[in-house]
């Protein structure tokens, strides 16, 4: 997978959507000219892909007003101005967070999401990301309610050759927490991973946990750079929007994660998210490997989900 370009990535994780729903009106953006079936076909395609009825409803509404407005009549100039109109609800409203100047290290990116979203294997996939571009990199197994969790992620850093602070099944998270921000500092590792609990967004216990865990980071070094990172399950569909609708009353998050895109017909929900949450999606993750994620692009996401 790592010798493919993030595009092709995209590509080949977006083939189910894109055969389940865009595959019936490939043909008709081979038509000389556009046929009256598109705009139908276009909009059923748009709404099985899980965009929506509404944003679907849009979509099509500013693609046939563009089309008027600048005199097309070409079927291949409708995918295009679709691709376009996408790509900028794709985009979203929030730019991409940028590296902003602090006095202290690590980076510290602290992963959240409910329990089998792929938060741990995204969490190894990020790392990877960061190690490739020769940054150090240090992993925290503050999921301490789930003895596989720790375990889970420390056969990850074994792989990736990084080391993982862990205290004990059923201990304070934000005890370890505590000492892997000291550890990561002492050591000046670039960028500091936290694995949180997956906590369902129904129990409140767990997410008041979540918002201690902040705290001790701030705690342990207020100039850190913090960013809150969501990973959201593409397969659950509008579900995974329910999912984070919770999360933001709890937490400010930065950054999302859409994983598991090749294990779903409903790529389209990346639209509805970005639409509705306005929160930019950073990562794209197809399948278990570890070097199955790519970072987001708009356009490459767009022109995949038509074909």
């Amino acid at each position: 997978m790592k010798n493919r370009s993030a595009p092709a990535r995209v590509d080949e994780g977006l083939s189910k959507t894109r055969g389940a729903w865009f595959g019936k009106v490939a043909r008709l953006f081979t038509e000389p000219k556009i046929e009256p079936e598109l705009w139908d076909d276009l909009e059923d395609a748009l709404i099985g892909s899980d965009v929506g009825i509404d944003l679907s409803e849009e979509l099509i509404q500013r693609t046939r007003d563009r089309i008027r407005k600048e005199g097309l009549a070409r079927s291949t100039q409708v995918r295009d101005v679709l691709v376009d109109e996408l790509a900028t609800i794709l985009q979203g409203s929030v730019d991409h967070p940028t590296e902003t100047p602090r006095s202290a290290k690590p980076e510290i990116i602290l992963v959240v999401g409910v329990n089998g979203s792929g938060k741990t294997t995204t969490i190894a996939k990020i790392a990877r990301s960061h190690l490739q571009a020769d940054r150090t990199v240090l992993l925290t197994a503050a999921d301490t309610f789930r003895a596989a969790a720790i375990e889970q992620l420390q056969h990850w850093g074994q792989r990736l050759k990084v080391d993982v602070i862990a205290h004990q099944s059923g201990a304070d998270p934000g005890a370890v927490v505590f000492d892997s921000v000291r550890a990561a500092e002492a050591r000046g590792v670039d960028v500091l991973i936290v694995d949180t609990a997956g906590r369902l967004h129904t129990k409140s216990n767990l997410m008041e946990e979540l918002k201690k865990i902040r705290r001790v980071i701030t705690r342990a070094l207020p100039e850190a750079l913090v960013r809150v990172l969501l990973v959201l399950d593409a397969t659950t569909g509008q579900n995974g929007l329910l999912q984070a609708r919770e999360f933001l009353k709890t937490v400010d998050v930065d950054e999302l994660v859409l994983s598991k895109l090749d294990g779903t017909s409903k790529g389209g929900i990346a639209l509805a998210v970005a639409r509705e949450l306005a929160i930019p999606i950073t990562y794209v993750g197809f399948g278990e490997g570890i070097d199955d994620l790519a970072e987001f692009d708009p356009v490459s996401f767009a022109s995949a989900l038509v074909g």
